[in-house]
């Protein structure tokens, strides 16, 4: 491959959108080209770096046992609606219309169409198990697209289904796929945990994310320094901080905190570890109404330590929060009297039910709002000064939850180790779904017995495309990508100097991409007329894994530079020697 036969349009300036290092990065070295917001032509070099990818999943999935097919694009609204995801979904599905006035969406993921797929075709268990699987672009209407292609709007997925007569079997299905995307990353060469995970918008009942490690990563992962425990941070559990309750030691009593309405600045004014003082969330959901009344309105107080976050995702799976929103100031001044900055659960004007995260249910002598601005309670305590919670698991008005997010430090909830954070980026996930859209679509299979029964299913997802964005967080320097050399467009960049001038030149930079393209090599002669600067600079901003300088000098020397774009290292070799160390290099990089 010559360098003037491609189309190589490097910049020196990113775009003034452009707000991560990948999102620059790839438009600088002509990897992409922005046609609207989240929607990205791919250019050649950025098309040979997906289909080394696409490569590597297929040839993994293959082995694995799934079967290629290619669904559309486009498919019916009313399989979303015997789903139940027409309404579900949110905004993020573009719905469209045709001209018979026939509703469509252009598809975001496929289970229904899987789904359907499956009722027609798989009818005995002697058909099982499946696992089909496509590469497809997908569409999700995201309301702020950004970071280049890590939060576009189209895209390309790998996603793959699976079929199994029960829950066993399911869960070897689950395993395999498992144990599958763990040598796709491998042979990625990107940097990456399996983490458990929420089953979020696409449900089911068991979930693991695999996210490359990337300082600027959207998630928090959270891992054991002792045990192989990994969860993102909407998942990981939380224990207690407190093994036992301390019994009380002073009394309740109303202190004024004269303008602080904030834990941190209230811990201050008392001269208390933070650690002893209470947050206060207040929560409102909503039931339907009878007979066209207004919904009821249920108000919820939770509480947490006031050094901890609330996990949104832990509560909206407490027993009557799901839906949850926050709740308005009307509602809060008809239960509590104040204004939020003051809140607490003593002296409620209108009863409310309460949440108590772990460490709070073993909390004594703590702080809280009382409900009255400039004033806090000092001095608090379970039993004496409030109900005391029910134990976890129970549903009651006081009831607890573990419903923060996990610190670093806290212990490892597998009793081995404590928990570190790092930041990841989500570029796969597998679920296993059980039968929430065969029971819903009435997807069964006949089993040995004769009996209907509804289908098992998984689903198992890989982004492609932001897999090109994840791998460049994690792999660049100042002077541009880095590329692991499974995925680079070309593994080796020959750059000659002087090659319209010198015949020695062109003589050894023939003879050097003979032998590469005969060992298998993928590779570019930069054979453009540009000076070495400007050649080194493109080369170096593509992230080439391995440059070969060809130049008179060095050849008379017997001797030809190979540098190594990960550090920058360069070694000179004699020519016969350089598909050698060529060949014993690329596998490390």
């Amino acid at each position: 491959m010559k360098a003037t036969a491609l189309h190589l349009p490097t910049f020196k300036e990113a775009p003034a959108d452009a707000e991560v290092v990948s999102h620059k990065l790839m438009t600088r070295a002509g990897m992409i080209r922005k046609l609207a917001g989240g929607i990205y032509t791919y250019m050649p070099l950025g098309l040979r770096v997906i289909r080394r990818i696409e490569a590597i999943i297929r040839e993994e999935m293959d082995a694995a046992g799934a079967i290629e097919l290619l669904m559309p694009v486009i498919q019916p609204a009313e399989l979303w609606m015997e789903s139940g995801r027409w309404e579900e979904y949110g905004p993020e599905l573009l719905r469209i219309r045709d001209r018979h006035q026939r509703d469509f969406v252009i598809q975001p993921t496929s289970e229904e169409v899987v789904t359907d797929l499956a009722r027609q075709d798989l009818r005995s268990y002697r058909q099982l198990p499946k696992n089909f699987y496509h590469i497809q672009t997908k569409f999700r209407d995201e309301r702020r697209p950004r970071f280049g292609v890590m939060r576009g709007r189209e895209f390309t997925m790998k996603d793959a289904y699976s079929f199994d007569r029960d829950s066993e079997s399911a869960l070897v299905s689950y395993r395999k796929m498992f144990d599958a995307y763990h040598r796709i990353f491998d042979r990625l060469g990107l940097q990456y945990r399996a983490v458990a995970a929420d089953t979020g918008s696409i449900g089911g009942s068991a979930s693991h994310e695999f996210q490359v490690i990337a300082d600027t990563g959207e998630d928090a992962l959270v891992y054991s320094t002792g045990s192989d425990y990994a969860a993102n941070i909407e998942l990981a559990e939380a224990v207690p901080l407190l093994a036992t309750r301390m019994a009380p030691t002073q009394p309740l009593t109303r202190t004024a905190t004269p303008g602080q309405a904030r834990c941190e600045a209230v811990a201050e004014y008392l001269k208390l570890p933070l650690d002893q003082t209470l947050k206060s969330i207040v929560l409102s959901t909503e039931t339907p109404g009878a007979d066209g009344q207004p919904p009821k309105v249920t108000v919820w107080l939770l509480l947490l330590r006031g050094d901890h976050e609330m996990n949104e995702v832990k509560v909206g799976k407490v027993p009557g929060l799901k839906g949850f929103r926050f709740a308005t100031e009307e509602e809060i001044l008809e239960h509590f009297g104040s204004k939020p900055g003051y809140l607490g659960p003593v002296g409620l004007k209108k009863p409310v039910r309460m949440v108590v995260d772990r460490t709070v249910a073993n909390m004594s002598d703590f702080v809280c709002g009382a409900n009255e601005v400039d004033y806090h309670y000092t001095g608090v305590n379970w039993g004496r000064d409030l109900p005391e919670p029910l134990p976890e698991g129970q549903v009651g008005e006081v009831m607890i939850a573990d419903i923060r997010n996990v610190q670093a430090g806290d212990p490892s909830p597998d009793g081995q180790g404590t928990l570190a954070i790092q930041r990841g980026i989500e570029v796969g996930h597998v679920f296993y779904l059980g039968t929430k859209y065969s029971q819903a679509m009435n997807a069964t299979f006949i089993d040995e017995n004769g009996q209907s029964k509804p289908l098992e299913m998984g689903c198992y997802g890989i982004g492609v495309t932001r897999l090109l964005g994840a791998a460049i967080e994690q792999n660049h320097d100042d002077k541009g990508i880095i590329w692991p050399a499974s995925i680079a467009p070309f593994e080796v960049v020959v750059c000659p100097m002087g090659l319209e001038r010198s015949e020695a030149v062109r003589e050894a930079v023939d003879r050097l991409a003979a032998d590469l393209q005969a060992a298998g090599i993928r590779y570019v002669v930069d054979d453009r007329n540009e000076r070495p600067g400007v050649m080194f600079a493109d080369w170096e901003l593509i992230g080439v894994p391995l440059r070969i300088t060809v130049g008179d000098r060095g050849l008379k020397e017997g001797l030809l530079e190979l540098t190594v774009r990960r550090g920058m290292v360069t070694h000179k070799v004699a020519p016969a020697d350089v598909l050698a160390e060529v060949q014993k290099l690329l596998p490390t990089l």
